[in-house]
């Protein structure tokens, strides 16, 4: 009988094990070998994926998993306790589900620094299940190992007795290089001859070829934090854990070749058969007596009556019924009512929810609350989202605020049943740079060389990891290092071996699954890392091949702005704003959006789309959608075409007239992958099944199946559309390019909708709705700082954050007036923030420092907490800043003598009443020094509040020659006044010092790199917070403007005017020259892919204006070619290298 090994480890035992999964099945295969078993440490996470590949390659897969047994009970926690290890194989398909079940008890009941196992379990759990007395860290073999044999046959009986004596098995393992276990296998034969005991040899084998031990050993280090050259650690290298050969592990048992065969007879008492691929949607009840097609369409019915005017216009009855008999017949409708329940219980309890993806383009959605798109209104499509055809379930994506998301799950559970619903497992695995930093790690090799090397590997694409073989295909300068550099070749090599391996368990961002009954019976389960939230063991495709339908519940931040802007206007002006009343022809929201403020707008902040909606000047809600479907790579050059037809409806044409009806909000341009999907039924003849397929098709690119596509769709085009061989191929090379990139019309009606919501509450009540972008935004203090200059732009001032008037979050004084939140000022948790609210609350206004320490009892009220409310400014209407902040330690004497007498009253409640004070407190004055107030605050709370170190020198800055602002041009000389507002001094490799300072001005930042001759020359001057005038030249990096400094001179009103009199007789240093050139900076790593496209882009728009590539921040060239830039040639250019990348320069 064939050898089979039993004990195998693949990349999901994390950061131990080597081999993916399709590489343990293929070298199997080419072992000859006619089954597997996978065995990961205490978790089940390859296990479906095992099965079905294994299946697919004619291998009987045998479900398995080393689990860890705690010497006591599961639920002890001893230190320094090691638990054993117990392999456990699935019989059968309850042995399968029992497995899961003590996987994940482990996990929820057991863990302690692993997941263990105890023996109370394994007796409830055993049936089904195979076990063997493990490695040499078993409990059978630590029992021989520690000398006592008669305790490890009774320790063999115990499992015998729970498992079976027909399916324990002594272990033995071929590892001659290991002292202990030569004896352990000696000892453990002899048991069994004298037992009769069932015995098999494996290999424990964590990776696939004698050659990987060196990569598994990296991968051991990467786990541990330690590297190849560190004397005391793990170390594995000494034992061949491969998968040996059949020959190999006979050669090991000469004398006992029953234990080889032994390992067939195991492999043929595990038979599973797991169903996968049917869905087994959550138990809904309905109202008594209603089946859930009756149901649903009793709630369809009774939407569609609220939401209708009466009647109810044409076509609405019989969209729902139509769509009412296609969910009917795919047996969906516990589906629908599942998502109706909490859709319209969020809603209810005030949580802003939408929906992502192909499900607003449904009518019952809408009237049963699901979505809040009307999908007749804006022409979208039911089929996009469910049609006949389709064999996967209907796929609702939800989004919720952010901030109210736990609230649902907490709904659903409780709903549902908290052992029925889980969040779905992700895997962070081993990308292409992070796999080179990891092993140059390992390796040792030094942190520069790896940073080199890594950062020459192009980052993910459009959601795509760039693979390290791709990498060094289309990244010249990658593979001239692997070629000329031995230490890069030793890196990239064993990076590709490692890269794509699992590194840790994560939680999916949105992904939720509700079974029928316990989840065990799909997924094994376990904790999140560092939380009580249970997720699923599989991820999510392995969960929906299970049997599963995978929900999304999604959090978007925007949507936590809009509810709290919602609840500040009901709060400050008592008017509550019903978001599906808000009518779409709002004027004062369009001229906004067309004004350029988009700041904490959904989808349509960020520079470039600024740009765009300024251009566009959007009139009706379409414009918003379509601008959400087209600002993306690839559509986005449609953008200058489609503003211009916006503007000039006389340009508005179609390639074919019955193309009006579904492009006519478009101005004729094709937008959304609906729009394919319309043109290929319409013009092609094609069914709603043949114009998925063609979808689907253009977005894989396949070649052959693209060829294939191709005729079909020019065939039916002329035969069905009777259009001409000529048109027909216009119209494939017109929809093939932006098919795989398009949004779905649903999804940007969605999108846009709520982008419009956020442009309606900033355009008619701009206080509270920056009030709640920067509470939302509180522990992000530079975005904060980005919001309160939004603020000003739009003359609502900002005050600081003050103890009596402040609450947790950003508050609304009134239309023109916001008040600092305290949750935003940097060091301060929610917890102190939660009790100073509640005792001013309860007991009125903090009237003195003392009365404030007195009064506010608790741990968290530490030196951290209240130098962060003192340097703040928070509490200035208590004491001036400096004085508090140097009398620190006498505040916290204080505070702590008042506690303690506090608590002595507290147990003194039948003794006469004490002064609950802590004495006297007299505080040394300390002379007010404004300057540091003012880094104070921008250390604490992103930026400058209650004024602006520069606000003192505005007269003397407003004489510089230029502005920070006005910097584009690159290598121009340049005279510039400035404060210095940082400065860090770094040592070059020649051990010379040099710095980079920060220089600001009235008008931006901008940072001054001072060389070390510059730097010995001017060090003195070279000081923070010191106004300077700045000399040298303007220079592009990685497309942010720097100044390479040669002289530095202290500002004052006398060097000034010495200054402006020695530059009276000479020309403004830079030249707002007649003679733009587009710039582009290719410092990044660009692949040949990219550069290809640059390349395209730049040749078809042809122009007069110069084009300078700029690369790696020094050399520079000049294009024999010039561009046309006024049709988004530049906004093309830095979708692919970066919004900072492409710039028009002067000369």
């Amino acid at each position: 009988m064939p050898f089979i090994h039993l004990h195998s480890h693949s990349h999901y035992s994390l950061l131990d094990g080597l081999p993916k999964i399709d590489d343990m099945i293929n070298h199997a295969k080419e072992l000859g070998m006619p089954a597997l078993a996978l065995t990961d440490h205490g978790v089940m996470y390859g296990a479906l994926e095992f099965y079905q590949k294994a299946k697919k390659a004619g291998i009987k897969p045998i479900i398995g998993m080393e689990g860890y047994l705690a010497p006591g009970s599961r639920r002890d926690r001893k230190a320094n306790e090691k638990p054993y290890h117990q392999i456990l194989y699935a019989k059968n398909l309850e042995g399968y589900k029992n497995l899961m079940t003590l996987s994940s008890l482990a996990h929820l009941e057991g863990f302690y620094y692993k997941p263990r196992m105890d023996k109370e379990i394994l007796e409830k759990y055993h049936k089904g299940i195979i076990a063997t007395t493990s490695c040499l860290q078993g409990e059978v073999a630590q029992t021989i190992v520690n000398g006592n044999i008669d305790k490890a046959i009774e320790k063999i009986k115990e499992f015998q007795q729970i498992f079976g004596k027909d399916d324990f098995y002594l272990e033995v393992q071929s590892h001659p290089e290991i002292e202990d276990q030569v004896k352990l296998n000696k000892i453990l034969l002899e048991i069994a001859k004298e037992y009769q005991i069932p015995t098999i040899a494996t290999n424990d084998s964590h990776y696939l070829k004698k050659e990987d031990a060196q990569i598994q050993d990296i991968l051991v280090c990467v786990q541990t934090g330690k590297t190849v050259q560190d004397a005391n650690r793990l170390k594995m290298t000494g034992v061949d854990l491969s998968m040996k050969t059949e020959k190999e592990m006979r050669e090991q048992f000469p004398e006992n070749p029953e234990v080889i065969e032994e390992t067939a007879r195991l492999a043929d008492k595990c038979d599973i058969e797991i169903e996968l691929g049917d869905f087994h949607f959550p138990k809904f009840e309905p109202p008594q007596g209603l089946s859930a097609d009756e149901h649903l369409k009793q709630l369809a019915y009774a939407g569609l009556k609220e939401k209708c005017e009466d009647p109810c216009p044409e076509g609405y009855q019989k969209r729902v019924d139509y769509e009412l008999e296609v969910i009917q017949k795919k047996d969906y409708a516990t589906y629908f009512l599942i998502f109706a329940d909490f859709s319209n219980w969020s809603r209810e309890n005030g949580i802003i929810a939408t929906v992502r993806g192909s499900a607003a383009g449904s009518l019952v959605s809408y009237v049963t609350g699901i979505t809040s798109v009307d999908p007749m209104t804006f022409h979208l499509p039911f089929e996009r989202f469910l049609n006949p055809y389709r064999p996967s379930a209907p796929d609702i994506d939800m989004d919720f605020a952010d901030n109210r998301r736990a609230d649902v799950l907490d709904y659903v559970r409780e709903k549902y049943g908290k052992d029925k619903v889980a969040q779905i497992c992700t895997f962070g695995t081993m990308l292409a740079r992070g796999s080179v930093r990891d092993v140059g790690r390992a390796l040792g090799l030094p942190y520069e060389f790896c940073d080199r090397i890594a950062k020459m590997i192009p980052p993910p694409k459009q959601g795509f990891p760039m693979s390290l073989e791709k990498a060094l295909n289309t990244v010249p300068e990658l593979k001239l290092t692997y070629q000329n550099e031995p230490d890069a070749k030793r890196l990239l090599d064993a990076a590709q071996k490692i890269e794509g391996s699992a590194r840790h368990p994560s939680v999916h961002a949105a992904g939720v699954v509700i079974s029928p009954n316990a989840l065990t019976d799909f997924t094994p389960l376990q904790k999140e890392t560092g939380g009580d939230n249970i997720i699923t063991q599989y991820d999510m495709h392995a969960v929906e091949e299970a049997g599963l339908v995978k929900m999304d519940f999604l959090g978007i931040r925007n949507l936590s702005i809009l509810g709290n802007a919602i609840k500040l206007v009901e709060k400050t002006k008592n008017i509550f704003i019903e978001l599906t009343k808000i009518p779409f022809d709002n004027k004062k929201t369009f001229d906004l959006l067309a004004s350029g403020r988009t700041m904490g707008m959904f989808q349509l902040g960020g520079g470039g789309m600024t740009r765009y909606l300024v251009e566009l000047k959007p009139t009706k809600i379409t414009d918003i959608m379509a601008m959400v479907a087209l600002f993306r790579p690839g559509p986005m050059e449609s953008i200058p075409e489609f503003i211009d037809r916006k503007h000039n409806p006389e340009k508005i044409t179609y390639l074919d007239p019955r193309m009006k009806k579904f492009l006519e909000d478009s101005y004729g341009i094709i937008t959304f992958q609906d729009d394919i999907l319309y043109i290929s039924i319409e013009i092609a003849g094609y069914n709603w099944e043949e114009a998925d397929k063609l979808r689907k098709a253009m977005g894989k690119k396949i070649p052959e199946v693209m060829a294939a596509e191709k005729d079909k769709f020019i065939k039916g085009c002329i035969d069905h559309g009777k259009l001409t061989q000529e048109k027909a191929n216009i119209l494939w090379n017109l929809i093939e390019p932006f098919a795989a990139y398009g949004f779905g019309r649903a999804h940007a009606a969605s999108y846009g909708i709520i982008a419009y919501q956020t442009a309606y509450m900033k355009a008619h009540y701009p206080a509270e709705f920056m009030a709640a972008l920067m509470s939302a935004e509180s522990d992000d203090i530079e975005k904060v700082a980005e919001a309160v200059n939004e603020c000003k732009a739009m003359d609502i001032k900002v005050l600081p954050a003050d103890i009596n008037e402040s609450f947790a979050d950003f508050t609304v004084v009134d239309d023109n007036t916001i008040r600092f939140g305290l949750s935003a000022i940097k060091n301060i948790g929610n917890h102190i923030v939660e009790v100073i609210i509640k005792e001013r609350k309860k007991n009125g206004k903090y009237a003195t420092i003392t009365d404030f320490l007195e009064r506010v009892i608790d741990r968290d009220l530490n030196r951290k907490s209240v130098e962060s409310f003192i340097k703040s400014g928070t509490l200035d209407s208590l004491g001036e800043r400096h004085t508090l902040h140097a009398n620190i330690d006498k505040l916290l004497d204080y505070a702590r003598g008042s506690h303690e007498a506090s608590m002595r009253n507290q147990s003194s409640l039948f003794e006469e009443s004490q002064n609950s004070s802590g004495g006297n407190l007299t505080l040394d004055p300390v002379e007010p020094n404004k300057d540091e107030s003012l880094a104070w605050e921008k250390k604490l709370l992103g930026l400058y509040i209650t004024s602006h170190p520069l606000a003192r020198h505005e007269e003397i800055l407003k004489q510089s020659p230029n502005q920070i602002k006005n910097i584009q041009q690159t290598g121009a000389s340049i005279n510039i006044f400035g404060y210095i507002s940082a400065v860090k001094e770094i040592t070059t490799k020649k051990g010379d010092l040099m710095a980079f300072a920060t220089l600001q001005d009235l008008t931006g930042t901008i940072e001054a790199i001072v060389f070390p001759r510059s730097y010995a020359k001017h060090k003195q001057q070279l000081v923070q917070d010191q106004i300077v005038i700045v000399s040298g030249k303007t220079e592009s990096r990685q497309g942010n403007m720097q100044i390479i400094c040669n002289d530095i001179e202290l500002l004052t009103k006398e060097s000034a005017l010495k200054f402006q009199a020695s530059q009276a007789q000479e020309k403004p240093k830079i030249i707002q020259s007649q003679q733009p050139y587009l710039n582009i900076y290719l410092g990044i790593r660009l692949n040949q892919e990219s550069l290809d496209q640059i390349k395209k882009i730049l040749y078809r728009e042809k122009g007069d204006m110069p084009v300078v590539l700029h690369i790696n921040g020094t050399k520079k060239l000049r294009l024999p070619i010039k561009v046309d830039t006024t049709n988004g040639l530049t906004e093309k250019i830095k979708s692919i290298v970066g919004e900072k990348n492409a710039t028009i320069n002067h000369v």
